[in-house]
């Protein structure tokens, strides 16, 4: 488990660097604990592999002032866990649910049992992702996700992909851009 922390530590270093989300911006992170430990994506919940990587990741977010939504699995309609600060600085309409390990999964479980005041909420529009195992964290993101190529592509067995956004271009071939 040491080498699961480690390598979520590199992969959200890399994130952020590449991603620029500003403080007070929003980062989602779809984690299958299962897929880390090596087994079917929600078939070998592991608090444990969860744990290990929800750890480097919230303290990574937090030191530069980005909040981290954790996505539910699908039992849960793929909802997430953040901060009611974060819900109420965003809008997000907040809805009734605990996640457990078989229904929300072990990385959201961990997020509602570590966050200072967690509450769920069914959709949210991040500015930068992380998906651990292949558990499609693309609907949460803003209108036009930008894939992200790190020097790690794994965590534990679980393949990882990352997503920043941008603005959408707008006004056709007369229109200047940042």
């Amino acid at each position: 488990m040491a080498t699961v922390k480690e390598e979520a530590s590199l992969v959200i270093k890399e994130l952020l660097e590449q991603a620029n989300v500003r403080s007070g911006g929003l980062v989602v992170v779809g984690c299958s604990s299962s897929e880390i430990v090596g087994q079917k994506i929600g078939k070998g919940s592991s608090l444990e592999a969860a744990q290990e990587v929800f750890e480097p990741i919230y303290t990574a977010l937090r030191a530069q002032g980005i909040y981290l939504a954790a996505q539910c699995c699908e039992h849960l309609n793929r909802a997430l866990i953040l901060e009611r600060e974060a819900a109420e600085k965003f809008g997000y309409e907040i809805v009734n649910v605990v996640p457990q390990p078989k229904a929300g999964g072990s990385f959201a479980t961990t997020a509602y049992s570590v966050f200072q005041d967690p509450v769920a909420v069914e959709h949210i529009k991040a500015d930068a992702g992380l998906d651990i195992g292949g558990t499609l964290i693309g609907m949460h993101l803003k209108d036009v996700a930008v894939p992200l190529r790190l020097s790690i592509s794994k965590i534990g067995e679980a393949n990882i992909l990352c997503a920043r956004t941008r603005p959408k271009y707008i006004g056709g071939e007369r229109a200047k851009y940042n």
